[in-house]
């Protein structure tokens, strides 16, 4: 519970909100959340977002951005890699969960490549400010997710493993045990050069049952985490990993100790 012996496991970012995350040894944790992170997102006609709830697809496209050149990769199954400079056109702001978020559309040959995967009309956007793409924004830039709770559901559900990437986690922990982040609400997390404040749960959506390499429903997480945490306390449904706010930016790096103040 304490932290004592635990350690950063994993750091996930994607630069295309909705797309595969992608795993990296070391990462830059702003106020804003990791650096980068969901820095592009996609917008349907009527020009609210897309993510991967909408368009379950989506978390098979490997998406890569060189933020120091500017160039944008899309990686589609079955297809080419479509890559180019990224360019900022129009203003394009877009629809998020009730809300209107700032961006400009992004012109070149993504969104088109997208749309013929997906079968639908999409546009790509960059918000105008960082980290607002994440959901929940500057309330909880950061989330984290330790292994053994990873562990504790594999076994719930009667599997050795569960892949981690279905949860789309920013930082994991290893050396605690089953949900002790959750135990760290309200205090401060040394990790690395970074301090985080967890404080509040996670609540998991359908995304979750989606195979990350294929994006077909093959585990059906919704009814396990209810299973087994269908009592616990919580503002969000079906709790699972917790949000956190940045109050000390730093890098991360995997293997850095993580101390609870």
């Amino acid at each position: 519970m304490s932290g004592d012996g635990a350690t950063l496991s994993w750091i996930s970012t994607t630069p295309v909100k909705g797309t595969a995350v992608q795993e990296h040894d070391t990462w830059v944790l702003g106020e804003a959340g990791l650096v980068g992170d969901r820095r592009f997102h996609l917008v349907d006609e009527t020009g609210r977002m897309v993510n991967a709830k909408r368009l379950a697809t989506l978390i098979t496209v490997q998406a890569d951005f060189d933020a120091e050149c500017g160039v944008l990769a899309l990686t589609i199954p079955g297809g080419d890699t479509v890559a180019g400079e990224v360019e900022l056109g129009d203003v394009l702001d877009s629809g998020f969960f009730g809300a209107v978020r700032g961006g400009r559309e992004v012109v070149g040959p993504w969104a088109q490549a997208l749309s013929e995967f997906a079968g639908v009309t999409l546009r790509l956007a960059a918000t105008t400010k960082e980290g607002a793409a994440l959901d929940r924004e500057a309330d909880a830039p950061v989330s984290l997710l330790s292994e053994a709770s990873l562990a504790r559901l594999a076994d719930v559900v009667g599997l050795p493993t569960v892949d981690r990437r279905r949860f789309r986690m920013g930082l994991g922990v290893a050396g605690v045990g089953a949900h002790d982040e959750e135990e760290w609400f309200g205090r401060r997390v040394r990790i690395g050069e970074a301090v985080v404040v967890p404080h509040a749960h996670i609540g998991r959506c359908a995304v979750t049952k989606l195979d990350p390499a294929t994006a077909a429903p093959t585990l059906d997480t919704l009814a396990a985490i209810k299973h087994y945490r269908g009592e616990i306390e919580s503002e969000e449904p079906l709790p699972f990993g917790v949000q956190a706010r940045v109050v000390v930016p730093g890098r991360v790096t995997v293997g850095d100790t993580v101390t609870v103040e």
